[in-house]
């Protein structure tokens, strides 16, 4: 995936600074010292209209990183002098109609994730007919292009499933136990069949109810009883990295546990080396940028990506990285 230099964010931030800041020296300085102040008091640093930007996702009740993501998001918000709206569900149908709200309530900017893309199709294109700005985030990154949205934030989850598939090689892995827990979501399809592609081991997927853990985790934990030859287990989000360590426990297993996505309860596992490595996508800088790249579009006719994602991951972490992290982690930021 192509990445933008960094000259083009100095450009931009440069070219931004300039234009809220003023041109004189002094004046500029002041401005900015007025900016700081204002973010850090909770107040908008820009005097551009109060903008309604609605965010919705098909995240289910309870889901950690879901909360590091509006984290983000109501951080630019509150910069950039937004009235943010969150709201999800973890069925495709109803995160649609959520969407058709949206647009019925004439917001300025919509943000949504594609889990299930071909269910969100007509409710996205509805959007842009009606003349609102749609950015992509988290899932979804082949079709958004194709729907119509200004650009997609997030990680490539196929990379991101290589990137594991080659660490699981480097630690001399053998077979690996993929654990799917949302059927039909297509960022996770892609990242199971990423491990597989560059693990020079065997993966299995194992597909599991993730809206009941005891039922997850005593499906791996049969998993691992049944079949001793697996010495890897990969979850694909952080609040089943647990489980499945009380699951690997529980059947006796040596296997080494590893998981998408990094939260406080991930990067203390990490530490104590109770897990081996997480992959982080950053969910708080997909929420933070999603906000920030709509008022851009708004404010300046801005737009990110040339027609390609902005990446957001992945990025390993192992207990080496973890210490500096921890921190982040339980301010709710990473």
């Amino acid at each position: 995936m192509a990445r933008f230099p960094t000259w083009v964010g100095i450009a931009l931030a440069g070219a931004l600074s300039l234009s809220l800041a003023g041109c004189s020296s002094t004046g500029g300085k002041r401005a900015e010292d007025a900016r700081k102040a204002a973010t850090a008091q909770g107040r908008a640093a820009v005097n551009t209209p109060r903008w309604t930007f609605a965010m919705i996702t098909h995240s289910g009740d309870g889901d950690t990183f879901w909360d590091i993501v509006q984290s983000g998001a109501r951080q630019a918000a509150r910069k950039d002098n937004i009235n943010f709206l969150y709201s999800h569900d973890d069925e495709a149908q109803q995160q649609a109609q959520l969407v058709d709200a949206a647009v019925d309530k004439k917001v300025d900017g919509i943000i949504v994730t594609l889990a299930k893309p071909d269910a969100l199709k007509a409710a996205v294109t509805r959007a842009e007919k009606a003349g609102i700005p749609v950015i992509t985030v988290n899932s979804g990154s082949a079709q958004s292009k194709a729907f119509g949205a200004l650009t997609h934030v997030g990680q490539d989850e196929t990379v991101a499933g290589e990137a594991v598939g080659e660490e699981l090689s480097k630690r001399g892995k053998k077979k690996a136990l993929c654990v799917l827990h949302e059927q039909g979501n297509v960022g996770h399809e892609q990242r199971c069949a990423g491990v597989a592609k560059t693990f020079t081991g065997k993966v299995e997927n194992l597909y599991v109810n993730g809206t009941n853990m005891p039922d997850v985790q005593s499906a791996i934990e049969a998993k691992l009883q049944a079949d001793k030859s697996v010495d890897a287990v990969v979850t694909l989000g952080a609040p089943y990295a647990d489980t499945a360590v009380k699951a690997k426990d529980d059947a006796g297993s040596k296997a080494e546990v590893d998981t998408f996505d990094l939260n406080a309860e991930v990067a203390a596992e990490l530490k104590d080396g109770t897990l081996g490595f997480a992959v982080d996508q950053q969910p708080y800088l997909q929420g933070y940028q999603a906000v920030d790249l709509l008022w851009l579009y708004k404010y300046n006719g801005d737009v990110l990506g040339g027609g390609r994602p902005v990446l957001t991951g992945p990025q390993i972490v192992t207990k080496d990285q973890a210490a500096a992290l921890e921190e982040y982690t339980k301010r709710g930021t990473r």
